[in-house]
């Protein structure tokens, strides 16, 4: 008896490593994908209160060849000040902050720099100012004790515009889409291309590709065709 309840744990040990490998393979694959498809390291500003998270984020960060960090800041106002400034590709960004919280600099953010992309850090995975802050224009969110690789994962994933987490299918995609993200979609389900785009909503060209993107991603099509349907059927034109 003693001998079969020891091959049976065994047995069960060896497969429970054997899908921790396997779970540790898939991301170390999409790693490696997204690391192909980039062709200069990603900017990154690290943007939390606490000091100790953020040397922690540098540290983890700070080895890796396609990933450069180049600022950090404390608060909601000095991460829109040095967002201006340095221009990263991808923020990540406390949601809860002195002076001006996360979700708020998120929103000014996406505004005056729409090709930066911002990440929420969370502690709790159920935090529902991170969906607001997703609302907002946050293209994704991880937790404060993530994994390495999931971090590089979404970070680079997050700087060619792609949403690390995945939607709630009982929940419109287009919830997480911001009121400029909804006025791109309806433009572009009635037609428009970019350069109408652009000249009905006051904004350059290239501010308008942006928007493109981020709303492809958000609400997974990949292209505008699939992106007028969703609208369509979602009653918004």
């Amino acid at each position: 008896m003693c001998c079969q309840g020891l091959i049976r744990i065994t047995a069960r040990a060896l497969k429970a490593i054997k899908k921790l490998h396997q779970q540790d393979a898939i991301v170390y694959t999409d790693v490696l994908h997204e690391r192909r498809s980039m062709k200069r390291p990603v900017r990154v500003l690290i943007v939390d209160d606490h000091t100790i998270v953020r040397e922690g984020f540098h540290m983890l960060l700070g080895d890796e060849s396609m990933i450069d960090i180049v600022g950090e800041a404390a608060n909601g106002v000095d991460a829109l000040r040095y967002a201006r400034l340095m221009e990263p590709d991808v923020v990540l960004m406390d949601v809860v902050m002195p002076e001006m919280d996360g979700i708020t600099a998120t929103r000014l953010l996406r505004e005056s720099c729409p090709r930066t992309h911002v990440i929420m850090l969370t502690s709790f995975a159920e935090d529902q100012r991170v969906q607001e802050a997703l609302r907002t224009g946050a293209i994704g969110y991880v937790l404060k004790d993530v994994p390495k690789g999931e971090l590089v994962q979404a970070i680079l994933a997050a700087a060619q515009g792609k949403p690390h987490t995945k939607l709630d299918t009982s929940q419109s995609a287009l919830g997480l889409l911001t009121e400029r993200e909804r006025d791109v979609l309806r433009l572009i389900a009635r037609g428009h291309p970019n350069k109408e785009i652009a000249a009905e909503l006051h904004l350059t060209e290239g501010t308008v590709k942006g928007y493109v993107s981020t709303v492809l991603a958000k609400l997974e099509v990949t292209d505008r065709t699939q992106a007028a349907l969703y609208a369509v059927r979602h009653g918004l034109t």
